[in-house]
């Protein structure tokens, strides 16, 4: 009875030793969970980036007023011949 006792205990340990510190541990449970939160966080930020170019690249598809729009921002384009492109450059802050 006392060897029963013994091996009961025994396999009690190494059970509660497994649970708190191998591999599959509450510790590594929990370390896992987190690393799926910073994840989901990643994946939500991608998908909203995601969503955006998608219509973007709709817009581009579908009508000439987001060409134009990026033609005039990002190129420097006019559309009349009368019409005249100012750029301002805002000098930037002299280093000290």
């Amino acid at each position: 009875m006392k060897w029963l006792v013994v091996i009961l205990v025994l396999l009690f340990v190494t059970l509660q030793v497994k649970l708190w510190v191998g591999d599959g541990s509450l510790a590594d449970a929990n370390h896992l969970g987190e690393k799926v939160k910073q994840q989901q966080e990643k994946n939500k930020i991608l998908r909203e980036r995601n969503h955006s170019l998608q219509a973007e690249v709709r817009d581009l598809k579908k009508g000439l007023e987001a060409v134009e729009e990026r033609a005039r921002s990002e190129l420097g384009m006019i559309k009349k011949k009368n019409e005249t492109f100012y750029q301002i450059v805002e000098e930037k802050p002299a280093r000290k």
